[in-house]
Order: C-alpha cells, then structure tokens, then sequence
C-alpha cells in the first residue's frame, strides 16, 4: 500500500517478548515510530499501558493498532471495521435476525461487538468446542454490552443442524479450515446450511475455506475472509497516515497471492 500510494513509510516486523513490551513501547515513541501493530498474544497485555484505548478496543478487551501522536500512544481495534464493512450490504437483512458465531476467542470478540453495535441483532448464539469459554465470552458480553439474547453451545455438528439452520448469519471466527488444514470445518453436514442464509468465514487463506464451499453449494450467501483482512489492514493506514489506502489494488494483489 505504501509503495503503491508513494509514500515514504516502512512496515517492519518486530518480534518483541511479552516481558519487554513496556519498554519497546518506550523504544517506539523514542524513535518517532508513527503507529504499529499489536499482535497475538500482546493484544491484551498493551492495553493497561496505553493512555487512551477507543471504546470498541476497551469493550473488546483487545487493540491491535495504535497510534503515536507526539509521544501518546493510542489504541485501537480495526477488526471491528473489517467485520463492520464485511457485512455492511446485508445490514437490512442482519438486523433483528439470529446470528451463530462460532470460536470464542479474540475474533468472536469483535464480531460480536461489532453485532451488538452496529447491527442490532436479535439473538446471538455462541458455539465453541469448550464451552465453558463460550459461556464466559456469553456473560462478558451480558454484563459489557448489556446485550442478555445470548446463548452458547458446545461443538457437536449432528446436533446442531436445527440451530446452523434456524441463524440467517453464520460467522466463523476460529482458525477452523486455515491453511494448512483446508479440509478442517465446523461442519460437513450439507443440510446444516439454505437458500437464504449469510456464511462468513473470517480465515482467508485459503480465500474459500471448506465450510464456504459446503455452503455455497446449499445456495446460501457467502462472505470471505480476504475482505476483513483488507478493511481492518485499510483502517490501520488511515489511521497512521490520514489517507485512504488503495484497497482494490490490494485485494487484487492478495487474491493472486493465494489463489497461487
């Protein structure tokens, strides 16, 4: 993106121990660093040093942008936008419905903030393989949000066909059918998926996980990863540099990159 816009940035990786992130953070601001990424497993652990964390990191529990402004580091959480804009065209048909998220970890916590916020949903149902985890995601998000149509399930496809089958969205938010393990996936039970329904997988590689292709093939609506992974990346560039990033070109480049 910054090649492709012209600008005079570098993104650089940096592989920092969690004991010494207090002081990286301090090494950042002292060289002038404009704003990085925050990856697994520090997502949690910068929050508390943070000066200022935006409402849906702070809610979320997680940041994985920030942002240096003149020695005051800020935190944000783009995967919010990038599941926000994934599914931004279906919004009509999303509000009031009953949505299925499966995994309860750092993914889910976005999508169902970004759920509960923005699109008003009516009921959410968390299913996980343990489900004391979706338990407690389930009354982090009664207590947090105030948002009590929660239910949790554990990960038990046959029985869960009546419940894949009564959601209108879907949204996988494990590394379920990752790369390498394609033909991973939540459920391979044609019937679990209709005409009618919204299947969105937050992994993008490969761009079409197992369970997009199970319910593609049932005629429902499918959402790839690809395009949550360009939002939130396109959120963190505006918020760096105060411009917009070149998000079709992006997509395009991607798209080749694993396709090859």
């Amino acid at each position: 993106s910054f090649e492709l816009s012209g600008l005079n940035y570098l993104y650089l990786p940096f592989d920092v121990p969690p004991a010494l992130l207090k002081d990286a953070l301090k090494g950042m601001v002292a060289l002038g660093i404009k704003g990085f990424n925050v990856t697994i497993p520090l997502k949690e652990k910068v929050l508390p040093i943070l000066k200022d964390v935006s409402e849906e990191a702070n809610i979320i529990g997680a940041v994985n942008t920030i942002v240096n402004e003149e020695g005051i580091l800020k935190g944000y959480n783009t995967d919010v936008h990038g599941v926000v804009e994934s599914l931004l065209p279906f919004k009509e048909e999303i509000v009031n419905s009953k949505v299925i998220v499966i995994g309860a970890g750092g993914a889910a916590r976005s999508v169902i903030y970004a759920l509960i916020r923005h699109f008003n949903v009516g009921q959410i149902s968390i299913i996980n393989r343990t489900e004391q985890i979706a338990e407690s995601l389930k009354e982090y998000f009664s207590t947090k949000m105030l948002f009590n149509e929660i239910k949790s399930y554990p990960l038990v496809p046959p029985d869960l066909i009546e419940v894949f089958r009564d959601a209108k969205l879907i949204v996988n938010t494990s590394s379920m059918g990752m790369y390498p393990n394609v033909d991973d996936s939540a459920t391979t039970i044609k019937e679990s998926f209709m005409k009618g329904q919204i299947i969105f997988d937050v992994v993008y590689n490969p761009i079409k996980t197992k369970l997009l292709k199970i319910a593609e093939s049932q005629g429902a609506t499918i959402i790839t990863g690809l395009k949550m992974f360009v939002e939130q990346g396109a959120k963190s560039y505006e918020l760096w540099t105060g411009q917009q990033m070149p998000k079709e070109k992006v997509m395009k480049a991607l798209e080749g990159y694993l396709s090859s």
